[in-house]
C-alpha cells in the first residue's frame, strides 16, 4: 500500500488516501479527544504527503526511501475506525440506525467531491484518473463508486484517495454480519489473528481481480451493486430474520471481494482488514470485554503478518526502484504506525488542544477535499517540477479553510438530518445482552443522546 503510487507487487496502481473513518460527534459530556487528535494528525499528514508530490518532489522521493507518511496516516485511520465502529453499532443495537448514520455521514460530501471531479473532467481541465473515462464502462464506474467499493470491483478510483473507502465499507459489512451472527462479534482477537494468518497463507494461492477477469468488470460491478443494495436494505428491514439474512449477505459479499477481486493482492487486503479488527480488539481489551493479553497477541499477529507478507511479496512496480528500499519503507511504516497509536493511547487521558480536536472533526473533509484542490491548483499555477516549500503553506491553509466550509455546509447539516431520521425510523430499542439476542436489539441509547456519560464517536 503505497501513497500516491502503485502498491508494490500489485498489478494496478493505487495511491494512498485517507479512509472515511472520521468519527462524528458521539454525544455525551465528552469526546474521545485522543482519537480526535490521531484522526486530525492523520488527515493532515496525508494532505501534506500528497502536497509534497506537487511542491516538494525531491524531498518526497527521499522520505519514501525510508518511510511512507501517507500510508502511516491511512493505517492510523484504519485503527481508529476499528476502535470505534463496532462499539458504535453495539451501543445503538440497531442495524437500521447504523446504516442510516453511515450513509448520511459518508455520501453527501463524497457526492459533492465526485461532482467536482466530474466537472473538471467535463470542462477538459483535468482528465479522469488512469483512463477511467475511456477504458472502463461508465455504468461500471458509476455503480462501483456508488457502492464506495470500486477498488474491490477492480475499477480505478476517480480520486486518488477513494480506494480507502472500499476497505472501510468492506469492514462495515463484515462488522454488521458478525453482529447479526450473535456473539461472533465479540471474538475480535480471534478474528484479527485469523486475518493475519490468512494474509500469510492464502496470498500464495489467491489471484488478484479474479472475478472481474473471469466475468468482466461491468458484470461484477452491476452484480455487486445489486447485492449490496439488497443486503443493506434487508438489514434495515426491522424483521429479525430478514435483517440477519441481509447482514450475512453483505458480509459474504465483502469477504468474497477482498479475497477474490481487489485491485491489490489479497494479502494486502487481508492485512488492512486485520489492522481495523486489531483496533476493535484493542478497544474491547480497554473496556474489559476481552483479555489484554489476547488483544496484544492479535495486534502483534497483524503487525508480524504485515511485515512478513511485505518482505515476501513486495516487488518493484516502476523502473529505477529497489525492492530492498520498498520493503524497508513498508516495515518502518507499519512499526511507526503501531508506535503512534500506542502513544495516542498512552496519552488518552490528557486534554487535547481545541484546535487539534477541531482538525479531527473536519478530517473527513480534509481527506476528500485536498486532492480536488490540488487538481484545481495544478490548473491555476501548475507544478513547479522542483522543491518549492513556500507553495506548500498556502496549499495547506486553503485545504483547512475549504474543509471547514464543507464541514459546516455539507457534512454537519446532513449528519444532523441523518440522526433525526434514524431516531424517527428506528426508535431506541430496550437494552438487552450485548451478545445480540435480536438483530435490532442491543443497547438503548442513540449516538448523540445526552443520556450517555461517555461519548464514543462513530466513524463512517
Amino acid at each position: 500500500m503505497k501513497s500516491g503510487h502503485p502498491t508494490p507487487g500489485a498489478p494496478a496502481s493505487r495511491p494512498t488516501g485517507l479512509p472515511a473513518g472520521t468519527p462524528a460527534a458521539g454525544g455525551g459530556t465528552a469526546r474521545l479527544g485522543w482519537l480526535d487528535a490521531l484522526r486530525g494528525i492523520a488527515a493532515l499528514i496525508v494532505a501534506v504527503h500528497h502536497g509534497c508530490y506537487h511542491y516538494l518532489p525531491q524531498f518526497r522521493h527521499e522520505i519514501l526511501r525510508w518511510f511512507d507518511p501517507g500510508e502511516a496516516g491511512v493505517l492510523v485511520f484504519f485503527l481508529v475506525s476499528g476502535y470505534i465502529i463496532p462499539a458504535s453499532l453495539e451501543r445503538t443495537g440497531s442495524l437500521r440506525r447504523f446504516w442510516i448514520s453511515r450513509l448520511f455521514r459518508i455520501y453527501p460530501l463524497l457526492l459533492v467531491v465526485l461532482g467536482g471531479t466530474l466537472l473538471l473532467a467535463l470542462t477538459g481541465l483535468t482528465p479522469l484518473r488512469q483512463g477511467l473515462g475511456t477504458s472502463f464502462d461508465p455504468v461500471a464506474a458509476v455503480l462501483a463508486h456508488l457502492t464506495m467499493m470500486q477498488d474491490l470491483f477492480a475499477v480505478p478510483s476517480a480520486l486518488n484517495v477513494l480506494w480507502t473507502l472500499s476497505y472501510e465499507m468492506a469492514f462495515y459489512l463484515l462488522v454488521v454480519a458478525l453482529f447479526a451472527a450473535g456473539r461472533l462479534n465479540r471474538h475480535s482477537s480471534v478474528i484479527t489473528t485469523v486475518l493475519a494468518l490468512a494474509a500469510l497463507s492464502l496470498a500464495v494461492v489467491l489471484p488478484t481481480a479474479a472475478l472481474s477477469d473471469r466475468f468482466g468488470v461491468t458484470r461484477v460491478a452491476v452484480a455487486g451493486f445489486v447485492i449490496m443494495v439488497v443486503a443493506i436494505g434487508a438489514a434495515c428491514s426491522g424483521r429479525p430474520a430478514v435483517s440477519r439474512a441481509g447482514a450475512l449477505l453483505g458480509g459474504g459479499l465483502a469477504a468474497a471481494l477482498v479475497l477474490l477481486n481487489g485491485r491489490v493482492q489479497p494479502w494486502e487486503g487481508l492485512v488492512l482488514l486485520g489492522v481495523m479488527f486489531a483496533g476493535t480488539a484493542i478497544h474491547r481489551a480497554e473496556q474489559g470485554q476481552i483479555r489484554v493479553r489476547g488483544a496484544a497477541v492479535a495486534a502483534g499477529a497483524v503487525l508480524a503478518a504485515a511485515v512478513v507478507a511485505g518482505l515476501w511479496h513486495i516487488t518493484v512496480w516502476a523502473p529505477g526502484q529497489s525492492p530492498e528500499i520498498l520493503k524497508r519503507s513498508w516495515v518502518i511504516t507499519f512499526v511507526v504506525t503501531a508506535l503512534v497509536f500506542a502513544a495516542g493511547m498512552a496519552l488518552r487521558h490528557r486534554k487535547v488542544p481545541r484546535r487539534l480536536a477541531r482538525l479531527g472533526v473536519i478530517s473527513y473533509s480534509v481527506y476528500l477535499v485536498h486532492p480536488l484542490l490540488l487538481a484545481v491548483l495544478d490548473v491555476i499555477i501548475g507544478r513547479p517540477g522542483s522543491d518549492r516549500p513556500l507553495l506548500l503553506v498556502p496549499y495547506l491553509i486553503l485545504v483547512l479553510l475549504v474543509s471547514e466550509i464543507t464541514y459546516r455546509i455539507v457534512e454537519a447539516p446532513l449528519q444532523r438530518y441523518g440522526r433525526r431520521l434514524a431516531r424517527r425510523t428506528a426508535p431506541a430499542p430496550p437494552p438487552v445482552d450485548a451478545g445480540m439476542e435480536s438483530v435490532e436489539g442491543v443497547g438503548s441509547v442513540e449516538p448523540g443522546s445526552p443520556s450517555r456519560n461517555r461519548a464514543v464517536p462513530a466513524a463512517p
